[in-house]
Parts: structure tokens; C-alpha cells; sequence
């Protein structure tokens, strides 16, 4: 691992692989990209950078049976009060309050089903236990190289605290 991987985790090659699937899998899903603008010929580190940096919260979970989170861009970082280190590998069911996890749970196998939602709204809960009301999110599967589902990832700009 190289000095600016250490300090910025979602750039070393592992995450730079998985911010392309994010892309590439949201392009699928809902037949545009995430990013307005966005070029397909930055290189995978610009490319995870961007993502990173979007203004608008995206998080991805794995495929398990309890799925953990294996993304979360800045955004997403501040609007939990977290950082990188305390939230990947987190179980993913702990981004809602517990009285809202069924509820979740079936956004996401709803989702699972279609390969692609939108329009889901959910309250969440912050790491410093704090609640918010998402609106508008999307939720679409992640599709590894050989076009099988290997997670999950929502994006949503419309939020607020309750």
C-alpha cells in the first residue's frame, strides 16, 4: 500500500475497483450514470475520487446474509458522523434505528428483486445516534465481472434530521 492509499483508503485498488462497479452497476440498473458529467475515460483513481467526492451520499453493502458495508463516500461519512474506518464492515442493518430495520430489510429485497429502485424513503440513524428522514433514495445491485449480483448500493440527496 502506497502513503496516499494509507491516508485515503478509498484509493488503493481494492475500493478503486469497487467505485467502478458502483458506477458501472448504477449504469445498468437505471441506464444513466450517477455523476452528471462524469467521463468514462478517467483513470480508476479519478474515477473512485470522484465518486468519493460527489456531493451527494453513496454507500455500498456486500452480498452475505447480514450484509456489511464495504463503501461510503464522504458524504455518506459526514451525514453518519463517522468515519471511514468505523463504518465499513459495519453491519449495513445499523445505518436504521432497530424499529425501522424490517422495514429496510424489505426495501432491499425489494430491490434485490428489480436489480434497481427508486423512489424509497426510510429514516436512518447516524453513529452518534442521531435520526434522519431519507427521501428519493435509489438502490440498485452491484453486478461483479461475471454479470452475478454481489451487493448492494443506494444513493439520495434529499435528507433531513428529525
Amino acid at each position: 500500500m502506497t502513503a496516499a492509499s494509507n491516508n485515503a483508503p478509498w484509493l488503493d485498488k481494492a475500493q478503486q475497483g469497487l467505485a467502478i462497479l458502483i458506477l458501472e452497476s448504477h449504469q445498468h440498473g437505471f441506464g444513466c450514470g450517477l455523476i452528471a458529467g462524469s467521463s468514462p475515460r478517467l483513470s480508476r483513481r479519478l474515477t473512485a475520487q470522484e465518486l468519493f467526492s460527489c456531493g451527494f451520499p453513496v454507500l455500498a453493502h456486500d452480498g452475505g446474509s447480514d450484509p456489511t458495508l464495504t463503501y461510503a463516500n464522504a458524504a455518506a461519512l459526514q451525514l453518519w458522523e463517522t468515519t471511514w474506518t468505523d463504518l465499513i464492515g459495519l453491519p449495513s442493518r445499523l445505518t436504521a434505528p432497530e424499529s425501522e430495520r424490517n422495514e429496510r430489510r424489505n426495501a432491499l429485497g425489494e430491490a434485490q428483486a428489480l436489480h434497481a429502485l427508486t423512489g424509497y424513503s426510510g429514516i436512518r440513524i447516524s453513529r452518534k445516534d442521531r435520526r434522519f428522514q431519507i427521501n428519493n433514495a435509489r438502490i440498485w445491485t452491484l453486478w461483479d465481472a461475471q454479470q452475478q449480483p454481489c451487493g448492494q448500493a443506494a444513493s439520495f440527496s434529499s435528507w433531513w434530521w428529525l
